[in-house]
């Protein structure tokens, strides 16, 4: 059986200059079925995504592992108004999770 996974996202600054550094930061956690909670999922690919405000399209950005306690970083230069998210595509025990994304307006 596949657990079930939770990601979360925060971009930052915002508002954010343009051409200044944008710091994403999130977390993986999946379903801990001994404690009834959600617990960090280290060692996992996640992928950092980016949707341009006038887009229907996300692009990946970059992937990157999951550190201690599923914790998630990544940069990028700020350079048009837009959605990002984390996306994680899942494993044979832990089901996919994509993120609820964090508008960031670029001035």
């Amino acid at each position: 059986m596949v657990r079930a996974a939770k990601l979360t996202v925060d971009a930052s600054p915002e508002p954010v200059k343009y051409g200044k550094t944008l710091t994403i930061t999130g977390q993986l956690t999946r379903a801990d079925w001994e404690t009834g909670k959600y617990a960090g999922n280290t060692n996992q690919t996640v992928k950092l995504q980016c949707r341009a405000k006038q887009s229907g399209t996300y692009t990946t950005i970059t992937t990157v592992r999951t550190g201690t306690n599923g914790a998630l970083k990544a940069t990028a230069p700020a350079s048009a108004d837009g959605y990002w998210r984390w996306s994680f595509d899942g494993t044979h025990t832990t089901g996919p999770a994509t993120a609820t994304a964090d508008y960031v307006d670029v001035q």
